[in-house]
């Protein structure tokens, strides 16, 4: 039995413990910077293994430190905690406890993986030379606890590794890609300010309501004139909000959406030119528009040589057909971009279908569930991407 062989069963024997794992945190997802229940959990998993632990002070953070034998490279492997601000509708015995709260895009098996790669790894310590560096992290979901992690200290490492599952491949497939991974996130807010009155007289007010509808379609248009194809940008408008009744004008207007890209060149256009839009068809309409734009999470860029490591490792130990070359990028958005700001390194899906889903529930579904067993296959992986990397390769 090849060293891989033999880490994919010992993640197999591992299940039932990631498997409790999994569903304990499902039970009482946690939301936002402050993952307390979670991160007991975790500490709870680690415990009596050789890793030095750290506790982040901003947030329920974790940083646990594996050392090998001797001295050498450094690899960071990282988990996110954190769950979604909405319900559960699956009817699981573990189902969410917890209104308004459920762990919808995975993080509960993240952070469960992570744990039983960091048992598999500490079993074998002496075997290797150089340090594995475990990123317990909250805040994901919009809160950029990635970047909190990093600004209040992370030990720098020589690269980075995370998985993100998803229930749309099938259970032991991995999927990436070189270059940009997942888009850019940034979002909007526009105020359209005119003068209210009766609805029976328009002309005598200036109606904010036709200027917000024409700025809403005049950004597709935008976006379809003036940012290339090859490098996409996709501008969202998800809520309109003004008036009270429907005799009154209202004063003002609102909009709000998000703007996601795949490189800060496209991503820097696609803010020019929203503020000109809406600036532009406002003064046209006598009315005033005042944009004002959130920066959000980067572009998620995977280094290609240690992409292409991880997707040989992946065929190593799943086998030769467990990889998928993604064609394009993904246009959500990962907190996991920041770690990859600093350092070199990857994301790849690990697909988690259940076997019997005929048309499974995505991520950021109330109804999203995953193949459990296949979490085996996310242990093994951070594993042996990690040996391999100390051990010299990926370089």
């Amino acid at each position: 039995m090849s060293d891989l062989a033999a880490l994919l069963e010992a993640a197999r024997k591992l299940q039932p413990d990631v498997t409790a794992l999994r569903r304990a945190i499902h039970q009482e997802p946690e939301l936002g910077l402050a993952n307390p229940i979670t991160r007991a959990r975790v500490l709870e998993q680690l415990a009596g293994l050789p890793l030095e632990i750290t506790q982040h002070q901003k947030s329920s953070g974790l940083v646990a430190t594996l050392r090998g034998r001797r001295p050498g490279r450094r690899i960071l492997l990282r988990a996110d905690t954190d769950a979604l601000p909405m319900p559960e509708d699956n009817e699981l015995e573990f189902r969410s406890r917890r209104a308004g709260a459920m762990h919808a895009c995975g993080h509960d098996a993240h952070t469960a993986m992570l744990a039983g790669a960091a048992r598999l790894l500490s079993e074998r310590r002496d075997t290797f030379g150089g340090e594995v560096v475990f990123m317990f992290q909250p805040g994901e979901e919009g809160f950029a606890g990635a970047r909190v992690m990093l600004d209040e200290g992370l030990p720098q490492t020589d690269a980075a590794f995370a998985i993100h599952i998803t229930p749309l491949i099938p259970s032991g497939m991995i999927g990436t890609r070189s270059g940009p991974l997942l888009a850019s996130a940034d979002f909007f807010h526009i105020a359209v300010r005119g003068k209210g009155g009766h609805a029976s007289m328009p002309h005598d007010c200036r109606d904010p309501i036709p200027a917000a509808c024409e700025i809403a379609t005049a950004l597709q248009t935008f976006v379809t004139r003036e940012i290339p194809v090859s490098d996409p940008v996709v501008i969202t408008v998800t809520r309109i909000a003004g008036g009270t009744t429907g005799n009154v004008i209202p004063e003002s207007v609102e909009l709000q959406g998000t703007i996601r890209a795949l490189s800060e060149r496209s991503r820097a256009k696609a803010h020019e030119g929203l503020e000109r839009v809406a600036r532009g068809i406002a003064q046209a309409h006598g009315v005033e528009a005042r944009p004002l734009l959130q920066r959000g999470y980067p572009v998620t860029t995977n280094d290609a040589g240690f992409a292409q490591f991880s997707q040989g490792v992946a065929r190593e130990l799943l086998g030769p057909r467990s990889v998928i070359e993604f064609d394009a990028p993904v246009m959500g958005a990962e907190d996991f971009s920041f770690v990859l700001e600093r350092t070199p390194g990857a994301m790849v899906f690990l697909g988690l279908r259940p076997p019997d889903a005929k048309d499974p529930a995505p991520c950021h579904s109330n109804r999203m569930v995953i193949d459990e067993p296949g979490m085996a296959f996310g242990v093994a992986l951070h594993a042996a991407v990690a040996l391999r990397f100390l051990e010299g390769a990926g370089s």
